[in-house]
């Protein structure tokens, strides 16, 4: 019931509201009528403001157009008016860097090296940084070390060259210094002597008429009558200087260079050093004692550091040049000392025995030097000494050289000892220093052959027993016995002990390359089927040449003619195995071992004829011993013997080597019947290749075997 009231009254109160609302909208509706009327004459009014707006828009925009273009053009020759200026004032900064790197480079190119550096140091303390960090001027300024370095090294090498250059023409130059210092001499001496000649006749006519004085007090005398010479005359030939003979520019120019680049006393440092190199180069005798000891180069080294003295501020100073004087006087002091006596006495020596045809000559060498051999004398005349001229001149240089030093201590008021001890210490220093130099230099020279070698032993041989007398004399004209407590003993013993020593050194030396020239034309064809039955041309010259060469050692001492022999012998046997085993000879047949036994046997039949006496029954046959041995083992196929036996005292091939065998076997395998289809049908072809298969085989277990 209730629901039903409330639906009735809230359905009353709804019609209510509809009333209201119509009556308000009956109220309002003509003002909305008038509302949409206006807004529809507004719409209308709207579109033709829309097409004026659009019109003028579009006018609008075709007249910007053109302003919106010369806008653009002008903005755009703004930025390149901007451009241009920056561009020109970067420019102002950067053509200096770029012209002075350009100089820089036509100086590099033209040498100019001191300007360069200048150059350099401008370019990098003020146009660079003025420049701006642009890549280039990062690049010029990471190459400016490099060239500095560059020129520094530059100019070192032409310093260098100077050095060198002086150096190679130092005897030319400094002759040609000596001669115009011989001149300048010569005019002083001329002009002196003109001038006191003027000076006495002018002082006799003074004295006959007496000095007159003209009115206005001068002398009546003119210059002319003076005696001065006219120099101006003179001066047109006047003598070159250092800087005449010598380009001194390197020199400067690298002391300037160091000296900018702040390494001057490094420069200077380096120039003494190499300075003093040379002068000791300069001042050291040739090591062969050939190049006379020559003043040129020396005077020329003066020349070159006066004038450095001279022109330079502290590069070489007087402290220093006066000690390269002292090292020069030394050295040439010494030089004098060694250099004299006996060069000129060896290389006009005949190294042949001296020819005596009648007593009086015999009786001329013997008063020159002390030699006595009674088997000689024996010897009807004509007949030889077994010494050369060398021996003689040398002993009466000696005697000569002891007479010039008594005669310099006759005024040292010295002791008879004191005197007897000078002289034997400075003929001490004579025969170790230049007599042992000689010889050496004999001995060592070029082209020296066996004969010359073979005689300056038999001359050292008797010189040595001549020491003795020199002893004596020394003794005879001091007046001091020889057996005095503390008296100097003679060197000489040992001086020519040690060149004959030397000379037989020098003897095993020449032998030995003789054979290898022999050696060298040994032409074996080493797939012979058979050997020949004479010995091979190389050897039969080989030993021809042996022969006569051992003819002319009879005069030699016994253990020196057979050392060379066995030496000799052992050498060839050497050479001979080398030969067989060289790795070029890859096949070795049969008939090739024969050959080269017979050349063998050739050899032992030289050793077997004694072609030095002296040796005990077969001592020479020792030296192809292992050779023999060798041999026997391949030419007999002795392998069953030398495998049984090995490592035995008393087995037969005892000097066999394994690995020697080992090595020549292999080179006996026919390596070519393995291409060729016949040979491999031949059954004593195979049957002997399997049988060296087999030795080979036993031979690397026997290796192998001593091995472990």
């Amino acid at each position: 019931l209730e629901h039903g009231l409330f639906m009735d009254k809230l359905e009353g109160r709804i019609r209510n509201h509809d009333r209201e609302i119509e009556k308000m909208c009956n109220h309002h509706f003509q003002g909305f009528v008038d509302s949409i009327t206006e807004l529809l004459k507004v719409r209308g009014e709207a579109q033709k403001l829309k097409c004026q707006v659009t019109e003028t828009n579009q006018k609008l925009q075709n007249d910007g157009k053109e302003l919106l273009t010369s806008m653009d053009e002008l903005r755009q020759c703004r930025l390149q008016q901007r451009n241009i200026a920056t561009t020109t004032d970067k420019l102002t900064h950067c053509l200096p860097v770029l012209e002075m790197y350009s100089k820089l480079q036509e100086q590099m190119r033209a040498k100019r090296y001191y300007p360069a550096l200048r150059t350099l140091e401008q370019l990098e303390e003020s146009c660079l940084p003025q420049a701006g960090s642009y890549r280039f001027c990062t690049i010029m300024a990471e190459n400016i070390p490099r060239l500095r370095t560059h020129i520094r090294d530059v100019s070192m090498s032409d310093l260098k060259d100077f050095l060198e250059s002086i150096r190679k023409h130092s005897d030319k130059i400094g002759e040609t210094a000596m001669k115009q210092a011989q001149v300048q001499i010569a005019r002083d001496n001329a002009v002196t002597s003109q001038q006191r000649s003027a000076s006495g006749r002018r002082i006799r006519k003074e004295m006959c008429l007496g000095t007159k004085v003209d009115r206005n007090g001068s002398n009546p005398f003119s210059e002319k009558d003076s005696g001065i010479l006219d120099v101006e005359d003179e001066e047109e030939n006047e003598i070159p200087g250092a800087q005449d003979l010598v380009d001194f520019s390197p020199v400067y120019r690298c002391l300037h260079i160091y000296t900018v680049l702040g390494a001057r006393d490094t420069f200077e440092n380096y120039y003494r050093k190499q300075r003093r190199k040379q002068a000791r180069l300069v001042l050291q005798p040739h090591s062969n004692m050939v190049r006379p000891l020559t003043a040129f180069s020396h005077a020329f080294f003066f020349v070159v550091e006066d004038h450095i003295l001279h022109t330079t501020q502290g590069l070489v100073n007087r402290a220093y040049v006066e000690e390269l004087w002292e090292l020069a006087l030394s050295k040439t002091i010494a030089a004098l000392r060694t250099h004299s006596v006996c060069l000129q006495i060896l290389d006009q020596d005949n190294y042949s025995p001296i020819p005596v045809a009648s007593p009086e000559e015999y009786q001329r060498i013997a008063c020159q030097f002390p030699f006595q051999d009674p088997e000689l004398d024996k010897i009807p005349f004509p007949k030889k000494l077994p010494f050369s001229e060398f021996v003689p001149k040398v002993y009466s240089q000696l005697k000569e050289f002891i007479y010039a030093c008594l005669k310099y201590s006759e005024d040292l008021h010295l002791s008879s000892t004191e005197i007897d001890d000078m002289i034997r210490k400075s003929t001490n220093l004579l025969l170790t220093r230049t007599l042992s130099h000689c010889l050496q230099y004999a001995i060592k020279k070029k082209n020296v052959g066996l004969a010359e070698l073979v005689q300056i032993i038999i001359n050292t041989t008797h010189l040595e027993q001549s020491c003795h007398y020199l002893e004596e004399f020394i003794s005879n004209i001091t007046n001091v016995p020889p057996d005095t407590i503390n008296a100097t003993k003679l060197y000489g013993t040992s001086t020519f002990k040690d060149a004959r020593h030397a000379a037989e050194e020098e003897i095993y030396t020449n032998l030995n390359q003789k054979i290898d020239q022999f050696l060298q034309l040994a032409d074996y064809d080493w797939t012979a089927a058979q050997g020949g039955a004479q010995a091979s041309d190389y050897l039969s010259d080989l030993i021809a040449f042996l022969c006569s060469t051992f003819a002319v050692f009879t005069h030699l001492p016994g253990k020196v003619a057979q050392t060379a022999c066995m030496s000799a012998c052992k050498h060839l046997s050497t050479s001979l195995l080398q030969l067989l085993l060289e790795a070029d000879v890859r096949q070795v047949s049969m008939g090739a071992l024969q050959q080269f036994n017979v050349d063998v046997k050739e050899c032992e039949r030289f050793a077997r004829a004694g072609p030095v006496p002296g040796f005990q029954g077969d001592t020479l046959l020792l030296a192809f011993i292992d050779l023999r041995q060798l041999l026997d083992l391949f030419t007999q196929w002795d392998w069953s013997t030398y495998l049984a036996d090995y490592g035995r005292p008393t087995c037969k091939y005892l000097r066999v080597n394994p690995h020697t065998a080992l090595a020549l076997l292999e080179k006996m395998k026919d390596t070519s019947r393995k291409n060729n289809m016949f040979a491999q049908f031949r059954k004593n072809e195979r049957d002997k290749q399997k049988l060296i298969d087999t030795v080979v085989k036993q031979l690397r277990n026997l290796i192998a075997t001593n091995q472990a």
